[in-house]
């Protein structure tokens, strides 16, 4: 037993990126950006957040998108449980009672439920899993290229009405992400294939643009008194609410798609049940103003967590599950 916890602990890796999230969170708690250098390091990241979306429309294929329509019966399941189920289930907790889900917190867990599923990794652990790779590759895709519009959209209309966001709001996503957007989109055919290629350094492009967002956001969220409006207990709170809510989308996706072979079941329960930290940050901070950034984006980075751990431990069940069936045939 106490190899076998071993193993189990050795076979643990630690994201280091999610420790430096953390450790930005921490400094900007202790050292927050004020005065002329927040408004200075607001711009950096502006400027950051269009070059990561014109990025995105320069590398996302369209392609992969058209190519996977054949499974159009996969697509709209999952496109139904990441901008329809979702955002209730997150309407449903953000209206619970207060000593349930804080108050402060629940324009950002309806945020979360509103954005577009992952790419990345819903597609490493489709393939971890022995799932249809290419129908998880379209579907994610898919996801984020339409999660572009409708997130502003279902943010409007949920949260517009509480005065989380503005017009003016929306109009900030038109000129941050969707010009940008737009205009890799339009110079994919000259410059598509060179992006592509510089998986790496997009990379750290895309990640050191969501430290910016992360420590501008909670810069603004310190200066604005997020730590006297939340404490301990509302960020237990809050894990938990966020890992019922992980349960409940996954059983759900996992329900809907039994009509579907294993492969193509494994493809949404992974595309259908997640949520991009990578759209989520830089929408966050076009969408909401600098005070309520950064507790808009707590239950994002929690819920981020917990998905990852979860649905690796899940994608490795079904692997063995899979190399057990090989072995017995």
């Amino acid at each position: 037993m106490t190899k076998g916890l071993g193993r189990r602990l050795a076979g643990l890796r630690i994201d280091y990126y999610l420790v430096i999230i953390v450790a930005v969170m921490v400094l900007a708690s202790l050292v927050p950006a004020r005065g002329q250098a927040a408004e200075a390091l607001g711009w950096v990241t502006r400027i950051a957040i269009g070059l990561v979306f014109f990025l995105y429309g320069a590398r996302l294929s369209r392609e992969a998108v058209i190519g996977g329509l054949a499974h159009w019966r996969l697509h709209l399941l999952v496109l139904g449980c990441t901008y329809l189920l979702l955002p209730a289930l997150c309407v449903g907790l953000a209206a619970l009672p207060a000593w349930i889900t804080p108050p402060a917190l629940s324009a950002g867990i309806i945020f979360l439920g509103c954005l577009p599923s992952t790419i990345q990794s819903s597609i490493a652990f489709t393939g971890i899993a022995r799932g249809n790779v290419a129908a998880a590759v379209a579907a994610a895709s898919a996801s984020n290229l339409l999660g572009v519009f409708l997130t502003p959209l279902l943010v409007g209309v949920l949260l517009h009405a509480q005065g989380a966001v503005s017009a003016g709001s929306i109009w900030n996503i038109v000129l941050q992400l969707l010009a940008p957007f737009a205009a890799g989109q339009l110079l994919r055919p000259w410059i598509g294939a060179w992006v592509t290629s510089q998986g790496k350094w997009l990379t750290k492009v895309d990640r050191g643009s969501i430290v910016l967002v992360v420590y501008t956001a909670f810069s603004g969220a310190v200066v604005g008194g997020v730590w006297s409006r939340l404490d301990v207990l509302d960020l237990v709170r809050l894990v938990i609410l966020c890992s019922v809510l992980l349960a409940a989308a996954l059983s759900a996706t996992w329900l809907l798609a039994r009509r579907f072979d294993r492969a193509d079941r494994i493809a949404i329960l992974f595309c259908g049940s997640k949520k991009s930290l990578a759209s989520g940050a830089p929408m966050a901070a076009a969408l909401f103003p600098a005070a309520v950034a950064g507790v808009a984006l707590l239950p994002l980075m929690i819920f981020h967590q917990i998905q990852l751990m979860a649905c690796a431990a899940i994608a490795q069940r079904y692997a063995k599950q899979e190399d057990l069936q090989a072995e017995s045939r």
